[in-house]
C-alpha cells in the first residue's frame, strides 16, 4: 500500500514550497492538491491555483509524484488542460498524476457565470472531456467536433515524458464515470459514499467502499480489462471515521489496514490545517507518515 498526502494551496509560495518539501522529506508517495477556484470554509481566504502551485512543486522536489485530487471540467477545457500538462509533466521529470473528476455544485459550477449543470449534465460532459483530453495528450495533432468540446488542428508537440501520456486518476462512483475509469484510468479515486458520511458508521462505509470496488470490476470486466491492473486511491476525511484514523499511528494503521483488505492500494491523508475539518496534530501526522507502513506490514 502507498500513503500519500493532499496539500490545500493556501499560502502564499514562500511559505508553502516547505510543506511540499517536507512531504518529500516524510516519504509520502505522492503529493497532490486540489483543483478549485475556491472550496468550501476557505472560500474568503487565501486560495492559490493549482496548476502553477504544482508547477512550483515540481522545481522544489526530486522524487515525489504530484497530482490534482481532481481537476473537472467545471472550468476547464481540454485543449488549454492538455497543453499546460505536457508543460508540467515536462517541467517535473514525468511525475505527474491527473486526477480527474466530473465535477460538482460547488463554486466551480458557477464561477464563469454560468448556470449549474444538472448531474446529467455533468456526466454527459465528463463523457466527452476525458476521452478527448486523452486523444490530446497521446496524440501530435488532434481535430475533434463535440457537443460541448473541440479540438480544431490543437498540437501538442513533444507529448509526455511519461508515455504514452500522464497517469489518469478517475474519480467515480457512477456507472458513466465508472466506464470511464476502467476505460482510460491508470487509477480510480473515491471519497466513499457522501449519503452516509454524516450518520454512518465506519462499518456502513467499508460495505459502501466494497460495492464501489466491485462495480468498478463490472465496469472493467465489461471494457475487456482487469479490475487489478488499476489503482484504487481513497482521499480521506470524507467517509463516517472523519480524522479518527490520524489520532495515532495505531489509529491510521487499523484503517489503513481495513481498507487495504477492501483492495486499496493508496491511501491519502490531508496535510493538517488547524481550525478546519483537518486539523490534525502535525506530530501523529509525521509519524503515520514514517512508521504507518512498515507497521502495517
Amino acid at each position: 500500500m502507498r500513503l500519500s498526502t493532499v496539500i490545500l494551496p493556501i499560502h502564499r509560495w514562500s511559505e508553502g514550497q516547505k510543506t511540499w518539501q517536507r512531504a518529500e522529506e516524510l516519504g509520502f508517495h505522492a503529493a497532490y492538491t486540489y483543483d478549485h477556484l475556491s472550496w468550501r470554509t476557505f472560500r474568503d481566504g487565501p486560495w492559490f491555483g493549482a496548476l502553477p502551485t504544482l508547477t512550483a512543486a515540481a522545481t522544489a522536489t526530486e522524487r515525489i509524484r504530484l497530482g490534482t485530487l481532481v481537476t473537472s471540467p467545471n472550468f476547464r477545457h481540454p485543449v488549454t488542460l492538455a497543453k499546460e500538462l505536457m508543460a508540467l509533466d515536462d517541467i517535473s521529470g514525468g511525475r505527474i498524476t491527473l486526477g480527474i473528476g466530473a465535477g460538482g455544485n460547488g463554486f466551480d459550477a458557477t464561477a464563469l457565470g454560468q448556470e449549474p449543470w444538472t448531474p446529467k449534465e455533468r456526466a454527459d460532459r465528463f463523457a466527452e472531456f476525458v476521452p478527448l483530453l486523452d486523444r490530446l495528450l497521446t496524440e501530435d495533432a488532434v481535430s475533434q467536433r463535440g457537443t460541448f468540446y473541440s479540438a480544431d488542428e490543437a498540437r501538442n508537440i513533444p507529448g509526455c515524458v511519461q508515455r504514452p501520456r500522464l497517469p489518469f486518476a478517475v474519480a467515480a462512483t457512477g456507472p458513466r464515470g465508472l466506464k470511464l475509469a476502467a476505460r482510460y484510468g491508470q487509477a480510480w479515486v473515491t471519497t466513499g459514499d457522501p449519503k452516509i458520511f454524516e450518520d454512518g458508521t465506519p462499518e456502513q462505509s467499508e460495505a459502501a467502499l466494497r460495492g464501489q470496488i466491485e462495480k468498478l470490476g463490472k465496469a472493467c470486466a465489461d471494457t475487456g480489462r482487469e479490475v487489478a491492473e488499476l489503482d484504487k486511491i481513497l482521499l480521506t476525511g470524507f467517509t463516517p471515521d472523519r480524522g479518527r484514523p490520524l489520532e495515532s499511528v495505531d489509529a491510521f494503521v487499523d484503517f489503513a489496514g481495513r481498507h487495504r483488505e477492501l483492495g486499496f492500494t493508496e491511501i491519502v491523508i490531508h496535510w493538517p490545517i488547524p481550525d478546519s475539518d483537518f486539523a490534525a496534530d502535525q506530530q501523529v501526522f509525521e509519524s503515520i507518515a514514517t512508521e504507518a507502513l512498515t507497521q502495517l506490514d
